[in-house]
C-alpha cells in the first residue's frame, strides 16, 4: 500500500492540535485506511506557546491509527523553508504521496481522501478555492480582491491555467518533489505556493484541481501581511524569467 505523509507546519497552534488530529483520525478510519498508510509530520518553529508539548500529548491517543512525528526547528525562518524541510524528511522516510496543509483547521482534513484518490492518476493535486464548488470564508471585499487578483496576476504572468496558485492545501507524488529542485526554492509565503506549482507544471507534470472550502482560523492569528503579498508579486515575475 502507498504511504502518505501529511506535512503540517506550525507556529503557536497549541489550541488547534487536538481538534485537528481528532478530525484526521475520523477521516483515516472512515475513508483512508483502504487507500493509504498515513503518517503526520509537524514542522514546528519552536513555538513559545507549547505547541510541541501539545502534539506529544495528543499523539499518545493515536498510536494505533498513524505515526505522528515532529521536526523541530530552532527559529522561525518562513513557511517555505518549513515545508521544504518537511518534504525532504517525508521523502527520506519513504512517503509516496506528500500532502501539505495548514495546522489551523482552515484546510478541512476531510478533503485528504479525495486528494489521495486524485494522486493515483495525477502527479500533483491542488485544493482550489477558485473552481466550481470551491468556497472562501466571509472575508472583506478588499481581502477577496487581493486573493483573486494575485491568482489572476499569476495566471497571466506564468501562463498556466492554474486557478488557485496561492493556496496551501496541495498534494504531490514524491517524484514531483524529487524533480523540481527543492534546494533552489527561495520563496516564502504565498510566493512559495506559486513557485511550487509553477516548477511542477514547467517540469511537465500533470495536475488536477479539486474544490475546497477554505475556513477562517478559530484560534490564533492569520499569517497574511502586506509584505507577503508584495513578495508574491515580485517573485512571480522572477519565476517567469529565471526558470
Amino acid at each position: 500500500m502507498k504511504k502518505t505523509t501529511l506535512v503540517i507546519p506550525t507556529f503557536n497552534e497549541k489550541e488547534n492540535i487536538g481538534p485537528l488530529l481528532e478530525r484526521i483520525q475520523k477521516v483515516s478510519n472512515e475513508s483512508l485506511k483502504d487507500l493509504t498508510e498515513l503518517s503526520i509530520l509537524f514542522v514546528d518553529d519552536s513555538s513559545p506557546d507549547g505547541t510541541q508539548d501539545e502534539i506529544r500529548r495528543e499523539a499518545e491517543k493515536y498510536t494505533r491509527d498513524f505515526e505522528i512525528d515532529i521536526l523541530s526547528r530552532e527559529e522561525k525562518t518562513g513557511l517555505g523553508t518549513a515545508y521544504i524541510a518537511g518534504f525532504k524528511k517525508a521523502i527520506a522516510r519513504g512517503a509516496d504521496y506528500i500532502v501539505q496543509m495548514d495546522g489551523d483547521l482552515s484546510h478541512e482534513p476531510e478533503v485528504v481522501s479525495e486528494m489521495i484518490k486524485a494522486l493515483k492518476t495525477h502527479d500533483f493535486v491542488i485544493g482550489s478555492r477558485y473552481i466550481k464548488g470551491g468556497q472562501l470564508p466571509k472575508w472583506s471585499f478588499v481581502r477577496k480582491m487581493i486573493s483573486k487578483g494575485g491568482n489572476l496576476y499569476s495566471r497571466i504572468i506564468l501562463g498556466f491555467n492554474v486557478r488557485d496558485y496561492t493556496g496551501g492545501f496541495n498534494g504531490y507524488q514524491r517524484k514531483v518533489l524529487e524533480t523540481i529542485k527543492l534546494d533552489e526554492i527561495k520563496s516564502n509565503g504565498y510566493a512559495f505556493q506559486i513557485e511550487m506549482k509553477y516548477r511542477a507544471k514547467k517540469a511537465g507534470f500533470k495536475f488536477l484541481e479539486i474544490p475546497i472550502h477554505f475556513r477562517d482560523r478559530t484560534h490564533g492569528s492569520s499569517k497574511f501581511s502586506r509584505n507577503i503579498f508584495i513578495e508574491a508579486l515580485i517573485n512571480t515575475l522572477r519565476l517567469k524569467f529565471t526558470i
